[in-house]
């Protein structure tokens, strides 16, 4: 009976084995591109057009020469050769190229060497020598070992494009840190005109004082505003250290702030097209990186699923053994053998099952994160659009109260040298024109930080050559 069972097992391997080697068991292919989209946002209406409105046309890539500021370019150029964040993203990629490797070679048939020699010293006896070359090659019936070989190639991908995201986001950290260390600067050189001018009315006051037509109350409001400027003052220059220190920082430097900020601002460029909402998902990164992670899920589901089913290996060796000492019959060397093992699992203790259970569980928990990734890809252009919008809008509202505020000011202090008026309506009017004048300048840095958030929210390269 137990030879009949023995022989049964036997012809089932080998006609497994036969059936494997024609043709494996084709792979599920995981959902991609539009039929993900309906899956993870399906109760999301994507419109067909961005609602904060935008130019028409394809996304470009190279945003960053958009600036025209060489300075600039080297500054992120050099972010991305020294930046440490930046190189741990680059060791992910190749941790996940190297699982590829350890995955896919389980594909291939295994081949292993075992090699013996012994000898007895002085007691005449001969040596013993023996040798196996064994192969065994698992046949990939159900698919488990390519299941799992294009899992870890769709965690490289995702890996991938991570570090693609994070170049870019490298790049536009740059940028917006150059904006707000350039504005901090201008900040404190508007503070230092605003202090001229409250040290210009202060020697006023106690001139007007010294011939009798001015009051201590005036010299005190004016020495007052001084101080509230050189307080000001120095509140900018730290602003300013730190802005500068927060570059050196990205760019791998020590964080000295020694770095010498530009006299101006960057230049605006005229706006970008921004394509349709649609093409947004396949073409940011991070979205990207968000969806072969789900391919890698549905991969692993696969894979846990063929982990219930019979494993076929095909098994060879090849022996050889030398030896005076030990006989145990007449044989011919090499000797060598063929054989088909067959492991069926027939109960884990529901820990089989339960692999499945969890790996659809993070299938899912992938498509989640997938449209959380996606809606929030979608905020970010339409914030940056509107947020661009509004920032112009307000830079021509400020332009013109800074003139109104000038020309005030200018009028205040005409009257005043005349005598119509005191130092108090004076010392309003020019605290009017400095916060005017900063409010102007940190609208238009605002409006060049929500440029570089547009670029970097649709995706576009910010290189050229490299994007």
């Amino acid at each position: 009976m137990r030879r009949d069972v023995k022989g049964l097992i036997s012809r089932i391997a080998v006609a497994a084995a036969g059936a494997a080697l024609g043709a494996g068991c084709a792979l599920n292919t995981p959902p991609a591109g539009e039929e993900l989209a309906r899956e993870a946002l399906g109760q999301t209406a994507v419109p067909g057009a961005w609602v904060a409105g935008a130019q028409e046309g394809p996304v470009q890539d190279g945003w960053l020469a958009s600036f025209d500021d060489p300075r600039i370019t080297a500054l992120v150029e050099e972010a991305l050769a020294n930046n440490p964040d930046l190189r741990a993203a680059a060791s992910q990629v190749e941790r996940a190229a190297i699982a590829v490797k350890i995955a896919g070679g389980s594909i291939y048939p295994a081949v292993n060497l075992l090699g013996k020699g012994s000898t007895s010293e002085g007691s005449g006896a001969e040596p013993l020598n023996a040798g196996v070359l064994s192969a065994s090659w698992e046949l990939d019936v159900w698919g488990r070992v390519r299941y799992g070989r294009r899992a870890a190639e769709d965690r490289y991908a995702a890996a991938d494009a991570d570090y693609a995201y994070a170049r870019q986001s490298l790049a536009a950290l740059v940028v917006r840190g150059w904006v707000v260390a350039c504005e901090a600067s201008l900040q404190g050189r508007l503070a230092d005109e605003s202090l001229a001018g409250a040290e210009s009315l202060l020697s006023l006051a106690a001139d007007r004082q010294r011939v009798g037509i001015g009051s201590d109350l005036e010299v005190a409001l004016a020495r007052a505003s001084r101080d509230d400027f050189r307080d000001a003052q120095r509140q900018l220059a730290q602003a300013r250290e730190q802005a500068l220190r927060a570059v050196e920082m990205l760019l791998g430097r020590y964080p000295s702030a020694e770095l010498a900020a530009a006299e101006a601002l960057p230049g605006v460029a005229a706006a970008p097209p921004a394509g349709l909402p649609s093409g947004l998902l396949e073409r940011r990164p991070d979205v990207i990186a968000a969806g072969r992670r789900v391919a890698a899920a549905f991969s692993q589901t696969g894979e846990a699923r063929a982990a219930r089913l019979p494993r076929l290996t095909l098994n060879a060796n090849v022996s050889y053994l030398d030896s005076d000492i030990l006989v145990l019959k007449d044989v011919d060397n090499p000797l060598w053998g063929l054989g088909v093992g067959l492991v069926m699992p027939l109960y884990a203790g529901g820990a089989l099952d339960a692999q499945v259970e969890l790996r659809t569980a993070e299938q899912k928990t992938a498509v989640a994160r997938y449209a959380s990734v996606g809606l929030k890809a979608f905020g970010e252009v339409e914030n940056s659009l509107a947020g661009e919008r509004a920032a112009a809008d307000r830079v021509g509202i400020l332009e013109s109260r800074v003139r109104d505020r000038a020309r005030a000011l200018e009028l205040e202090q005409v009257r005043y040298r005349v005598g119509a008026t005191d130092l108090r309506s004076v010392t309003q009017q020019q605290l009017a024109l400095h916060g005017a004048r900063s409010a102007l300048l940190r609208m238009q840095a605002e409006r060049l930080t929500q440029r570089v958030n547009l670029y970097l929210a649709l995706g576009g390269g910010f290189s050229a050559a490299t994007g």
